[in-house]
């Protein structure tokens, strides 16, 4: 099964990703393939570079060729991407301050992103 879990919730990478879902992947016993990870509002901190768990987290997607992308808009909001509001979603924003290889955009860079993968159960959190 390949999955992609979109993190929405208050504090959903702080538990579901951080305590279960990547100890999981480092362990190589999460039980499905995941192929991208998108935060929203404050579960794109995860994503800063020098956090642990985003660094933790970093090393695993390049490991296993996962996707890992944060809000264009929410990053501008918490200065953690170059761009204005009004690019949000054109795919003119650029991660500032990030861990390697994490991304910023909107749905279009998500759908984009992941088009080449099929069959992929979508995972709210």
């Amino acid at each position: 099964m390949k999955v992609a879990y979109v993190f929405t919730t208050n504090m959903a990478s702080t538990f579901k990703l951080n305590t279960m879902i990547l100890p999981q992947l480092e362990a190589g016993n999460h039980g499905a393939q995941v192929v991208g990870m998108m935060f929203f509002d404050d579960n794109i901190y995860t994503l800063r570079s020098g956090d642990p768990f985003g660094e933790r987290l970093a090393k695993v997607a390049k490991a296993q060729g996962i996707l890992l992308m944060a809000c264009d808009q929410c990053a501008v909001r918490r200065g953690l991407a170059e761009g204005a509001f009004e690019q949000c979603g054109s795919g003119e924003v650029k991660p500032k301050g990030l861990v390697e290889g994490a991304h910023v955009g909107c749905f279009p860079q998500l759908y984009a992103a992941l088009s080449g993968t099929t069959d992929v159960q979508v995972i709210s959190l």
